[in-house]
């Protein structure tokens, strides 16, 4: 079933739903180590840098759109080397994720994204959202630089 566009005012007491979760994610969640509005588009736009152990640092972008809120995080630059043997290691991941799916971006860089209907947000699907995405990111940058950038692993 197509999802209805919300107008602006559904889209504005949505947006502020997002804001008070991300507000609780900033001063309750250890790993969050900052949230920022995107105020100079005009969009509907949250960037959330994480901390992590595998990847450092890393940011999840969330867009509030008219039927969908898009998300996406920047796992890796596009491989040096062995990429036909990197993207199928990724395409066997997607088969286990739920919401997300690796996708190759701008400059064949690597990214994990995905978007829900804006019915179905609420707390607890933003929860699985950052963390889905937060856990992914975690378990397998390391395993998919081994395979880009196999000549920097060894020695």
């Amino acid at each position: 079933m197509a999802q209805r566009p919300y107008a602006d005012e559904e889209l504005d007491t949505l947006a502020a739903r997002i804001e008070a979760w991300l507000d609780r994610q900033r001063a309750d969640n250890p790993v969050v180590a900052a949230v920022e509005r995107d105020t100079e588009s005009g969009e509907r736009r949250w960037f959330v840098r994480m901390r992590g152990e595998e990847k450092d640092v890393f940011t999840i972008w969330f867009h509030l759109r008219q039927r969908t809120l898009a998300y996406e995080t920047y796992v890796m630059p596009a491989p040096e080397e062995n990429a036909a043997a990197l993207y199928e290691h990724l395409l066997r991941r997607n088969l286990k994720l739920f919401g997300a799916s690796f996708a190759i971006g701008e400059e064949d860089a690597v990214f994990l994204v995905g978007q829900i209907a804006n019915d179905a947000i609420d707390d607890d699907e933003l929860d699985r959202i950052l963390g889905s995405l937060y856990g992914w990111t975690e378990q397998y940058f390391r395993p998919a630089m081994r395979i880009g950038f196999a000549s920097r692993f060894r020695g």
